[in-house]
């Protein structure tokens, strides 16, 4: 699970706007959030840019929060 739409959602940024920033198709956007796509490092690394954080916190960290509730 990825935290592409949170981040895009605080940055008030549409699908289209991100893929516009990153050159993807909204689509890909979509399927990255639904997490129907992988996406490569390097389109990995833009979204993180896009965004203003870092691949660890938009891919693989989980927070305190959500690793208990998954319990």
């Amino acid at each position: 699970m990825n935290r592409i739409k949170q981040y895009r959602q605080k940055k008030k940024l549409s699908q289209y706007e991100l893929s516009q920033r990153i050159g993807v198709a909204r689509q890909t956007i979509n399927l990255i959030e639904n997490d129907k796509y992988n996406p490569s490092l390097s389109l990995c690394m833009k979204l993180a840019y896009a965004l203003e954080t870092d691949l660890n916190t938009l891919f693989w960290e989980v927070d305190a929060s959500s690793a208990e509730s998954s319990q």
